[in-house]
């Protein structure tokens, strides 16, 4: 009895040590010139994900009680361990890491003696009797692949009034931006999707309330950052389906663990998220894992969400080794999703990668085929990317896309949480697929138009009727914002190309009903149909002052200025950065959990770092 005794006790006492934390802060700063470091990863040994520096590199970690190990990792810098006990202020200085920058190369022989050279790019000489090696200092080399972004201008409503695009649901691009700007870096000009920055946020449009399972609202009223012209927001609402009532998910964790998944913000934090996701299953859901790298394997079959340890168990097990064999992976999830496929579910892979597949079908072309050809099955495709350095955005857009699924770049735990917990209906189950939009303007009313975003959702219009045409899809509650500038009828303006009139065309100048703004037009399928439904609704021409429009409006607004200023668009006008500030505080509106005013604070930054950039550069021309 007595033993029994000593082992409860000592149950409770370590439940209780690892219920008790404390918070560590502190500032990690470059140790030659005692900058701060943004973007180093900070996690204590064991844990599972940790945190990043800010722009001031500054951090705030909670760890357990007792002693604990810290880790600092950062590329181009040495891993800094250290140990604390009591301590709740931790400051860390990191010393470059040479040898993970530089290259040898023989360069003769004889006896040399080393030189100093400054940083960051140097020419070292070690001493040597029978032969001289070069060290070259080189920067970390970043393969990051983004495809090339050609934005969409402006077009004549006299001679091409009908415009036609895919709906676009993806935020990959907004999390993959603050981890740049978070970087203390402006992110590539193509890795800014402007369409994935607005969507990112969710906006208050009314729920559909017939049989229809997507809703529209629309707002039109001046341009903040063209005068003269006019912005159009289209917002497309899906229907909420209560978690309770969602059909019964068959999915499979398809898991990269290569060995460029090693560092803290990938497999880790992939370990992190799917633990969030594993958390939001019931008893009727089914998980199953596939990993890769040199090959691909079953790590665990499909098994019931009411038995979350387990899953939790196999997913805690996983380390990060080898080549990646991302077409193999693939495949060989699909064939695990059909062998437990739900008729009236939800049949779902989620690949978890940094997209640098290097080993098997590894081609955008291939990999696209591959997918397109495994969803006619029924089985979608959702992609979580992570990591930096080597990140393959394209390759994962492309897949995403072509795999009726979603796509989200997953840069810390917050954003885990915001996918997997409060998301977790939309990130999965979609409520309308195949989603086209198609806007024939009233050339009376608008003499051009340009869609903001979206150019690689754009279609041709002959599509809009094509129902083997693949489109976006539309998961339970999810927003989706289109946003058109227009210039109206009777404005001049230097954005219009002048063209020869039509000689056998008539030309319109009216309709039947002058104010008419537009008439748009929606095509969906149900997600077990292959023919698609109709909807049709008439813009009225109603332009409201900018004060009397809704805060969704002017926000959406102000993140699409932020996106075109990120982009340095031919489009931006007038945009500043201190307006997009202003006009996104005036619009906060309901933020319960802060990502209107983290926005606020990314375009600060990208804001100090633009005139860094500006002060750097006219350096350099002196």
């Amino acid at each position: 009895m007595r033993t029994i005794f000593s082992i409860l006790m000592l149950g409770l006492l370590f439940v209780s040590t690892v219920r008790s934390s404390r918070t560590i802060t502190g500032r990690v700063t470059d140790a030659l010139t005692n900058q701060p470091l943004p973007g180093v990863n900070v996690a204590f040994r064991g844990a599972l994900a940790g945190t990043t520096t800010n722009a001031d590199g500054r951090y705030t970690i909670a760890v357990p009680d007792g002693p604990q190990l810290l880790i600092f990792n950062s590329i181009g810098f040495q891993r800094a361990e250290v140990k604390i006990t009591t301590q709740t202020v931790v400051d860390v200085k990191l010393n470059t890491d040479v040898r993970g920058l530089q290259e040898s190369v023989v360069v003769g022989y004889g006896t040399v003696h080393q030189q100093s050279m400054p940083r960051p790019m140097g020419v070292g000489m070690r001493s040597a009797t029978s032969y001289a090696v070069e060290h070259v200092v080189v920067p970390v080399f970043n393969t990051e692949d983004y495809n090339k972004i050609d934005e969409t201008g402006f077009r004549m409503a006299q001679s091409q009034s009908v415009t036609t695009f895919s709906v676009d649901v993806d935020r990959a691009a907004y999390g993959n931006i603050r981890r740049f700007l978070n970087g203390g870096n402006l992110p590539p000009k193509d890795a800014v999707r402007i369409e994935e920055m607005v969507n990112y946020f969710e906006y208050d449009d009314p729920q559909p309330t017939g049989t229809d399972p997507v809703a529209v609202k629309t707002e039109l009223s001046d341009s903040p950052w063209n005068p003269g012209l006019q912005l159009l927001r289209i917002g497309l609402q899906a229907k909420s389906i209560p978690t309770g009532n969602l059909p019964a998910s068959n999915l499979v964790f398809l898991i990269d663990v290569s060995g460029s998944m090693e560092s803290n913000n990938k497999l880790p934090l992939v370990k992190t998220a799917l633990g969030l996701l594993v958390d939001q299953l019931r008893p009727q859901d089914r998980v199953a894992i596939v990993v890769y790298a040199g090959a691909a394997g079953l790590v665990l079959p499909s098994t019931p969400g009411n038995e979350p340890q387990k899953i939790k168990d196999a997913i805690s097990q996983l380390s990060a080794g080898g080549s990646t064999a991302g077409g193999e992976g693939i495949r060989l999830a699909y064939q695990v999703a059909q062998e437990n496929f739900r008729k009236d579910g939800n049949n779902r892979v989620i690949l978890a990668t940094d997209g640098d597949f290097n080993v098997g079908v590894s081609s955008d072309g291939d990999m696209q085929r591959l997918v397109e050809e495994k969803r006619k099955s029924g089985v979608f495709l959702s992609v979580l990317g992570f990591g930096m350095g080597n990140y393959k955005d394209n390759k994962l857009e492309v897949l995403s896309d072509k795999g009726n699924g979603n796509y989200a770049y997953i840069d810390n735990l917050q954003e885990a949480q915001k996918v997997f917990g409060k998301e977790f209906g939309g990130t999965l189950f979609t409520v309308a697929k195949d989603v086209k939009l198609q806007l024939e303007f009233n050339p009376a009313r608008v003499q051009g138009y340009r869609l903001i975003g979206y150019e690689n959702r754009m279609l041709n219009n002959e599509d809009f009727h094509d129902d083997k045409k693949d489109a976006g899809e539309m998961g339970s509650g999810h927003t989706v914002t289109a946003l058109y500038e227009i210039i109206p009828a009777g404005i001049e303006s230097r954005y219009l190309q002048k063209v020869d009139p039509l000689k056998y065309r008539q030309q319109a100048t009216s309709t039947g009903n002058p104010n008419e703004l537009l008439t748009l037009k929606i095509r969906y399928k149900k997600p077990d149909d292959e023919t698609s439904q109709l909807m049709k609704q008439v813009v009225t021409y109603e332009p409201q002052k900018w004060g009397n429009t809704s805060a969704d409006f002017r926000f959406s607004a102000s993140v699409a200025e932020f996106g075109l200023l990120l982009r340095d668009s031919e489009f931006k006008g007038n945009a500043q950065y201190n307006q997009v500030e202003t006009l996104a505080k005036q619009a906060l509106g309901r933020d319960p959990e802060g990502y209107r005013s983290e926005f606020i604070r990314l375009v600060k930054l990208a804001h100090s770092l633009s005139n860094g950039s500006e002060v750097a550069k006219k350096t350099a021309e002196k």
